[in-house]
């Protein structure tokens, strides 16, 4: 798919149906709250009362479902985590199904990212999943992704740039487009502190939830170029050498031509018409920085988080990331070389 110079990315958006449509559809945000409304109603149908009243499961805030289970034991915490254990299992089972896919054959270890485990329901079914796959014997292990999940978007990018910014210049721009918000941050290389980038860092960010303003396309896409010039006016602020390049981190299946050909189906409007092209129109709308003209790139969402780990999997030769945020994001990886613990990495 793509060599870089110390890991091949070996695939990505993998799509695995069956009778019952896209297996992965099973593990998102929205089948979490689905398998909560079925909860619910089984409760409502026994004649009891439903804890989270009228309200639809895919409206209630993550801080009210965590609360349910802060105030364990009652009827809410008993709905949550009947949810829980039901979406373990369904996460266990897309990931057997992944790992008898070409690209994801030997998997050793999976990152898990997205907005989903940042909540204490997600984490709970994160780590059941990880203890069903230990009974079943799989043998992988699942981690958590190591920055927050605001970042990993945004710091995967420090491994993507062509490497003569990362060489002369101190940071990126980096944008990170998800079906529920986009973030936009300044990520530092600080190549003193670390070679293989392992401490980048985002030193500016901004998140916008465009999927409470219902933007048009069009919309979407100025108010991205607006948040990116408040990047580039910190960056000078503060002296920070910004290198003259975007990193955009997208849904869906990318051309090389930074056209989206298919998965972008959360965001407003068409984004695989083939009149569309975000990194041009980005490019027009964008001032120069440092009087160059600015590159803009635009890759897979969940390829960019998963790299935002990859100085911390040199030990193992395979490996992978899903994100579970509106969607079910993934991407798998091969290093070029193993690094044992406690040797030096280069």
């Amino acid at each position: 798919m793509l060599d870089l110079a110390s890991v091949r990315i070996a695939g990505y958006n993998l799509e695995v149906k069956d009778d019952d449509g896209f297996i992965g559809d099973r593990a998102s945000q929205g089948a979490f709250r689905d398998l909560l409304d079925d909860w619910r109603k089984r409760c409502r149908d026994r004649g009891d009362a439903d804890p989270f009243g009228k309200l639809p499961s895919r409206k209630l805030s993550k801080k009210r479902i965590d609360k349910a289970l802060e105030d364990a034991p009652n009827v809410g915490s008993d709905l949550v985590n009947g949810a829980i254990e039901e979406f373990a299992i369904g996460l266990t089972q897309v990931i057997q199904r992944f790992m008898r896919q070409k690209s994801w054959k030997g998997v050793q270890r999976i990152v898990v990212g997205g907005g989903f485990p940042e909540s204490d329901a997600g984490e709970r079914a994160i780590l059941e999943a990880a203890a069903l796959c230990h009974v079943q014997e799989l043998p992988v292990q699942l981690a958590r992704l190591r920055h927050e999940v605001d970042d990993g978007g945004l710091i995967g990018w420090v491994h993507l740039a062509p490497a003569h910014f990362v060489e002369h210049d101190d940071a990126l721009l980096a944008l990170d487009i998800g079906g529920t918000n986009v973030r936009c941050g300044v990520v530092r290389f600080r190549r003193d502190k670390a070679e293989d980038l392992s401490r980048a860092d985002v030193v500016w960010r901004e998140k916008w939830r465009h999927a409470d303003d219902k933007p048009s396309r069009a919309g979407l896409v100025e108010q991205l170029a607006r948040m990116l010039e408040e990047a580039i006016d910190f960056a000078h602020s503060k002296k920070i050498k910004l290198a003259p390049f975007v990193g955009i981190a997208c849904p869906g299946l990318i051309r090389e031509d930074g056209t989206i050909a298919r998965g972008a189906q959360n965001l407003p409007g068409d984004w695989a018409a083939d009149t569309f092209h975000l990194p041009t129109r980005l490019r027009e709308r964008l001032p120069l920085i440092r009087h160059q003209p600015t590159q803009v790139l635009v890759h897979n969402d969940a390829v960019v988080q998963g790299l935002s780990e990859l100085p911390f999997m040199r030990d193992v030769k395979r490996w992978a990331v899903l994100t579970i945020g509106t969607g079910l994001g993934n991407a798998s990886y091969v290093n070029a070389r193993v690094v044992k613990a406690g040797a030096k990495k280069r």
